[in-house]
């Protein structure tokens, strides 16, 4: 695991003319973001990864004592952030591509030796993972749409954590998974921060936030309107807040 990182959100605004917010997501903890659709908190979430550039003020990451300012995607990525999109069949799969060229198609410079690519060295990493995970496919040269939309979830959170991320940004993961599949991932997000690595998860379900994250920011028109940590971060809380209402 690398050093720890903390992510630092400076005057941040999502749209003019609405307040912007200041935080600090450290190494080790696990920050939710709720609110109702449409509300802000997946522009955020994707400012964070460097997709969407924010209104107002910045986003660094800090490691190491060093910081480094996300300005765009491949920054992002460059220094450590990872990002799990929301909709697995439209941003995150190639359907026509294997379980293996899924799993290893953002870390190609990882499995090359002598200017080709290691089939053997891709398949050592991909086993890593599966294991890991607890990915069930048939084999790692199956189309990926062979395999069930949880499995699949869990082959792009494998291709994100090969990045041997840092920070790791979450949109709605457990989205469309079986029970069984969404409680592996709960003790892997888990396992993860208390590993060192920070996450940002933003969930359509606020028992899951309760249930995983350490505190919570509540999205109301483009704006962060509440944050709650420890009892005061309860079910009604959270759905007052998105509500505009007093718990």
């Amino acid at each position: 695991m690398p050093d720890r990182a903390a992510l630092h959100i400076d005057g941040v605004g999502l749209k003019p003319g609405r307040a912007a917010t200041s935080q600090t997501i450290a190494g080790g903890e696990i920050v939710g973001l709720a609110g109702l659709d449409g509300h802000g908190q997946e522009t955020f979430l994707k400012m964070l990864a460097g997709l969407e550039a924010p209104a107002a003020g910045a986003i660094s990451i800090e490691t190491a004592g060093r910081s480094a300012p996300v300005t765009g995607f491949r920054k992002a990525v460059a220094s450590g952030i990872a990002y799990l999109p929301r909709d697995r069949r439209a941003t995150g799969i190639f359907p026509t591509q294997s379980v293996l060229d899924n799993f290893a198609i953002s870390t190609v410079g990882k499995d090359a030796r002598i200017g080709l690519i290691s089939t053997a060295e891709r398949r050592r990493r991909y086993e890593v993972f599966r294991e890991k995970l607890s990915i069930l496919a048939p084999r790692p040269d199956a189309a990926i749409t062979t395999l069930s939309g949880g499995n699949q979830q869990k082959v792009l959170l494998a291709r994100a954590l090969a990045l041997e991320p840092k920070v790791l940004l979450l949109n709605d993961p457990t989205r469309g998974v079986d029970v069984a599949t969404r409680h592996v991932l709960y003790d892997v997000f888990r396992g993860l921060a208390a590993e060192g690595m920070a996450l940002v998860i933003l969930s359509s379900e606020i028992e899951e936030i309760l249930v995983l994250c350490h505190r919570v920011l509540v999205f109301r028109e483009h704006e962060v309107t509440a944050e709650m940590s420890g009892d005061a971060m309860t079910t009604d809380a959270v759905i007052a807040a998105m509500f505009g209402r007093a718990a």
